[in-house]
């Protein structure tokens, strides 16, 4: 009920990888031209933070319970209105959801304190992914929700260890 012209355009960019990269890029320039060696620090934790999350849910969480998509589930096919192409893995957990909320929780943990903006922001981008992942018809609304929970553990860990091992540095996020 909520298709429309605008999101049938939107959502399928929204989950795209390859839409984020000018993003990401732009937070390791930032990371490394702000924080200098802790910012080399950062990008290497978040892509440790990002291995582990998806490793854990595509690897780990999928074939334990091998849930088909609803694209490909031959009780809901008819009835999904697929607007990219639905993919032979299993659906639960999201992995974009997984990977998009630990790298959200990672910089909120991260960066609370001085920005608390960070917050929403974060939380709405990898809500927005999510959401398009359910959109676009390859992912039950539990998938996405078992997923970010998942990235969000992944990433306050991560983010957690990084700040441990960093205290002896004194990390400070600004303040």
């Amino acid at each position: 009920g909520l298709s429309n012209p605008f999101f049938d355009w939107l959502m399928p960019y929204l989950r795209n990888r390859y839409f984020w990269i000018p993003l990401y890029l732009f937070l390791v320039i930032f990371f490394v031209m702000n924080y200098k060696k802790a910012g080399i620090a950062i990008t290497l934790f978040l892509l440790i933070t990002f291995g582990i999350s998806d490793y854990s849910a595509s690897s780990v969480v999928k074939p334990a319970f091998e849930r088909l998509r609803p694209c490909n589930d031959p009780v809901f096919k008819t009835e999904v209105n697929t607007r990219i192409a639905c993919g032979s893995g299993y659906s639960m957990p999201s992995s974009h959801a997984a990977n998009h909320f630990a790298i959200a929780v990672f910089l909120i943990t991260l960066f609370y304190r001085r920005w608390k903006w960070i917050l929403p922001l974060a939380l709405l981008w990898a809500t927005a992914i999510s959401f398009a992942q359910i959109y676009v018809g390859v992912h039950y609304p539990f998938d996405v929700l078992i997923g970010g929970i998942l990235g969000s553990i992944v990433g306050y860990l991560t983010a957690t260890i990084f700040i441990a091992t960093q205290a002896e540095k004194k990390w400070n996020s600004g303040n």
